[in-house]
């Protein structure tokens, strides 16, 4: 489930890639090694200005995978589960332990993708998280299963959870009416809701998915907006 300060950064970069690939704009160029290393160091550092840049310079690696598994209808699907998958390879990638920053966001991003594809049936009997997806830099095999994040969690991130998910549904409660409200928990998992398509919405509702998705987009902005003040 996303949370706080992580949806706030996954709401602006779902935007910010969906305008890329619905639009004319080219993708940024991808950073040069020099640049590459200089910013994940800012970013080890602290400085959260060095990590947008690493992600937005890094889209083009979601759109890339997106457009693979995904056709017409499930296009935005995927890249907003794809852009949940880039924003955890940022936040864990690790330059002592990881092989490129790129081949490893390019595994998280797969993988989040193949998840999602999984807990809809489409792969159900073709997909592991145990296949293997070649080797790392020492030469040991890796399965996707090997780059999913841990689940350690202490009492502190408990409650700094429960805190910014009030502080979400406030907002939701704020600027979304209750159909609305609902779209996002149903598209999102939110309020012990289970994750569902664009496609299984516009069932639900009676309505397309095309105006699904304008509406989803509508909220999202909004949230960003709202969750900014």
């Amino acid at each position: 489930m996303l949370f706080g300060s992580f949806l706030l950064e996954w709401i602006q970069t779902v935007l910010i890639l969906t305008g890329y690939v619905s639009g004319n704009a080219s993708f940024p160029k991808p950073l040069s090694n020099e640049e590459e290393q200089k910013f994940i160091k800012m970013y080890a550092d602290g400085d959260e200005n060095a990590k947008n840049i690493l992600i937005e310079h890094n889209l083009r690696l979601v759109a890339h995978i997106a457009k693979k598994y995904s056709d017409e209808k499930n296009l935005e699907d995927i890249i907003s589960i794809g852009t949940i998958g880039l924003i955890k390879g940022i936040n864990t990638f690790n330059p002592k332990k990881n092989s490129k920053l790129s081949t490893y966001i390019s595994r998280c991003i797969e993988n989040e993708v193949l998840m999602f594809l999984r807990s809809t049936k489409k792969l159900s009997n073709e997909v592991s998280i145990d296949e293997s997806i070649g080797t790392d830099k020492e030469g040991n095999n890796m399965t996707f299963s090997d780059i999913l994040t841990g689940d350690e969690t202490d009492i502190s991130d408990i409650i700094s959870g429960k805190i910014e998910a009030n502080k979400l549904y406030n907002a939701m409660s704020k600027v979304l009416n209750k159909n609305e409200i609902n779209i996002i928990c149903w598209r999102y998992g939110l309020c012990n809701q289970r994750k569902k398509t664009q496609k299984e919405i516009a069932d639900i509702l009676g309505i397309s998915r095309s105006y699904v998705s304008r509406i989803e987009k509508k909220c999202l902005e909004r949230l960003a907006e709202e969750m900014k003040e």
